[in-house]
Parts: C-alpha cells; sequence; structure tokens
C-alpha cells in the first residue's frame, strides 16, 4: 500500500468532486433513502465549505433527462461552476480534468450518483489515468440498488480505492476540538446533519453545559468534543 494513503485527510491534501445529484439520478436511487442520501451530501458539501476545500460540481444530460443539481447543495457553492456533459464518466470530459488538475490536490473525494455507473467510471479512471488518490462517501453516493452499490464499492475497493463515509470526512477535517477556527461550524453541520449525535450535541449544550434551551446555529458555546 502507499504511505501516501495512511495520511489522514487533512483540509490542504484533498479536493472533492460532486457527481451529478440531480433529481432524476435520484428517482432511481434505491440503496439508500433518498432523504438520508439528500442529507448527507448537503452535510458534506458545507463542510467543505468550513475548510475551503476545493470543490467541483459536475452535471450529465440536464436538460434532456437528469434535471438541475439540488439548490441545496448549489446553495453552499453558489458561485461554482457546474460542469456540464454528455459521458456517464466525468473523467472524459476535459473541462473536469482541468478542474481536478487547477485544484492541485492528489487526494480526490467522491460523492455522486450512480455509484456503480458514475462513481466507479470516473474512479477508476482517474487512477488509471490521472494517478490520482480516490476517496469514494459511500454514505453520500447512491446505486440503483443496494447489490449495485455495495458490488461497485468492493470493485472500487478491490483496486485501492478508499470507502469513507461524509461524517468521518468531517471529522477527520476537524481532527482536534482545539481547532476553534472551524469548531462552531463544525458543531452547526453535526447538528443539522448527523442525527443521533447531532442530538447527542444538542442534549450535552443544554442539559450538560446549560446552554439555553434554543441555542441559534453560529452561537459560540463551550467545546463539545466528539
Amino acid at each position: 500500500m502507499s504511505k501516501s494513503k495512511l495520511e489522514l485527510l487533512t483540509p490542504t491534501n484533498c479536493q472533492l468532486i460532486f457527481i451529478d445529484h440531480q433529481p432524476q439520478m435520484a428517482f432511481g436511487v434505491q440503496s439508500i433513502d433518498r432523504q438520508v442520501l439528500k442529507n448527507n451530501t448537503v452535510g458534506l458539501a458545507k463542510a467543505a465549505k468550513v475548510f475551503n476545500i476545493p470543490t467541483t460540481i459536475t452535471t450529465v444530460e440536464t436538460e434532456s433527462f437528469s434535471g438541475h443539481t439540488y439548490p441545496e447543495l448549489l446553495d453552499v457553492f453558489p458561485e461554482s461552476p457546474i460542469l456540464e456533459r454528455t459521458s456517464m464518466n466525468s473523467w472524459d470530459d476535459q473541462k473536469v480534468r482541468d478542474a481536478l488538475k487547477k485544484n492541485g490536490k492528489n487526494k480526490v473525494i467522491v460523492s455522486g450518483l450512480w455509484t456503480e455507473v458514475c462513481n466507479n467510471s470516473f474512479a477508476l479512471s482517474a487512477m488509471l489515468d490521472g494517478g490520482y488518490e480516490i476517496y469514494m462517501v459511500a454514505d453520500a453516493s447512491g446505486g440503483t440498488s443496494k447489490e449495485a452499490h455495495d458490488y461497485a464499492m468492493q470493485r472500487m475497493i478491490q483496486v485501492g480505492i478508499i470507502p469513507m463515509t461524509w461524517q468521518q470526512v468531517l471529522l477527520e477535517w476537524q481532527r482536534d476540538w482545539a481547532h476553534r477556527d472551524t469548531y462552531d461550524a463544525v458543531m452547526d453541520i453535526v447538528r443539522e446533519h448527523s442525527g443521533a449525535y447531532g442530538m447527542g450535541v444538542d442534549y450535552a449544550y443544554t442539559m450538560v453545559h446549560k446552554a439555553p434551551e434554543r441555542v441559534k446555529h453560529g452561537e459560540t458555546l463551550k467545546p463539545v468534543a466528539a
């Protein structure tokens, strides 16, 4: 195994690509609850925004088939260009390859639809032709069946692509709760998108640290570790 794959993700050693988070693609997802999928994807996007991760957004056949990117995702990156293409494989598009190269990070985190098609083909091609390390966010991606998603993940893992979850990415970027410049923003993301963990944070704020019951997002509070 390459020693570089043993490195933790940091805000300075990676970039992120969102592939085809469009409604018609989401309609076909059967491997994960679609609302959970959107929640996880938007949570990952907000995390990337907090840590200033270079981010690329791609779409396929927007007008003729797939529809427009989730508005919640676009709200996180209102200035980001949308790289439209025709190929199922984002790597085939020169604009995408140029964007990845411009970002200058060899570790590429991937969230997309569908796992067995667009994610799989991009990941294998980017490894083979571009020499990138690929980190596949399994719970911010979805396939047309559980088997399609699972076997695509297994295929990618077998060739060295690294599986992750969106919250794992977030907390790996944060790494140390003493990093106060991102702490409050991370807690906001956790409280909104992390389910039971977020509920636990709310409980700790109000019951342990005696914060007001109506805690507003963005309000500075005492640290609550994971």
